[in-house]
């Protein structure tokens, strides 16, 4: 019998957050399931990882194992605590960014950034899972036209007209090393405006097609750009590092549910592309296709579930 893990007590307001954000739970335990507490997997609040998160968590329960979602959660600001504090178990993340944000040294060598969180993060009881070679960038995004205007193919060619540009990002933008304040420190960039709007989501892209912003921060991986004919600007001083899907997982799930659950995650990891996200989130984005159904077909693509 596998052992039972004692949670800890949920704050009062991410408890809020965690009910509000549920989006389903595991039944109780039927047969061929897995004896022990659920796996509350979470999601940040953007459609890759809504798809990420239920690829794990649907990829577990065809295993077995029971599980709670909690999905669209929130930024990093709520989720990497609420992870810490043992109110969720296990999250789809990107190798730099935890980096950045565990203020360890993050570079374009995948290997280098993932050891260099995973070391960190130890220390707080959470485990870092291999790397998936699927990776997801910010991408500061223009439109053709002003991409023509301005002679726009690089992030450095911003630098001599972004103070007469309005740059349009989540609300937690000015604080990112990866977003404004290293557009400020790597680039020298200073915008005239900046206007809070989401995650690389609707908004934003709607503010972009809009007109309403001149420059957008969107994902790599986004579907939207290609579409649109939008522009990319190359990342030609190299603000951002590797950022590898990795699954963030508290080490007291690791420890009470042993290798059999880590290689199950690690080969839904592996099997996992950037050509892969950049295609279920342009369904998702364009044809507002459902998150699940997507991780649904590529588990069963993938040969993880039944069709």
């Amino acid at each position: 019998m596998r052992r039972t893990l004692r949670y800890r007590a949920v704050g009062a307001v991410l408890g809020v957050a965690l009910i509000a954000a549920a989006c389903g739970s595991g039944d109780d335990a039927g047969e061929g399931s897995i004896e022990g507490d659920p796996i509350r997997v979470a999601s940040f609040n953007f459609n890759e990882s809504v798809i990420v998160a239920e690829i794990y968590a649907q990829g577990l329960e065809s295993s077995g194992y029971q599980v709670e979602r909690q999905l669209n959660l929130g930024n990093r600001e709520v989720v990497k605590p609420a992870l810490e504090s043992g109110e969720i178990d296990l999250v789809p993340e990107y190798t730099g960014t935890v980096a950045g944000f565990l203020e360890v040294e993050a570079s374009a060598d995948s290997d280098a950034t993932w050891e260099a969180a995973r070391a960190a993060w130890e220390e707080q009881g959470i485990t870092l899972l291999a790397y998936s070679p699927a990776q997801d960038k910010n991408a500061y995004v223009v439109t053709g036209e002003t991409a023509d205007e301005f002679g726009l193919a690089t992030v450095s060619d911003l630098q001599p007209v972004a103070g007469e540009m309005t740059f349009g990002g989540p609300p937690e933008c000015p604080e990112r090393p990866l977003c404004l304040q290293g557009l400020t420190d790597v680039y020298g960039i200073e915008f005239a405006e900046f206007v809070p709007l989401d995650a690389g989501g609707p908004i934003t892209v709607a503010a972009l097609d809009g007109g309403e912003i001149d420059v957008g921060l969107l994902f790599t991986t986004s579907g939207v750009i290609s579409a649109n004919g939008w522009v990319s600007l190359e990342d030609d001083m190299g603000l951002n590092p590797a950022e590898n899907v990795v699954p963030a997982i508290r080490t007291e799930v690791v420890d009470a549910y042993g290798d059999d659950l880590v290689a199950l995650i690690n080969s839904l990891s592996e099997a996992l592309t950037t050509e892969d996200l950049t295609e279920m989130n342009a369904r998702a984005d364009l044809e507002q296709e459902d998150p699940a159904l997507l991780a649904e077909e590529w588990l069963t693509t993938n040969g993880f579930i039944e069709g």
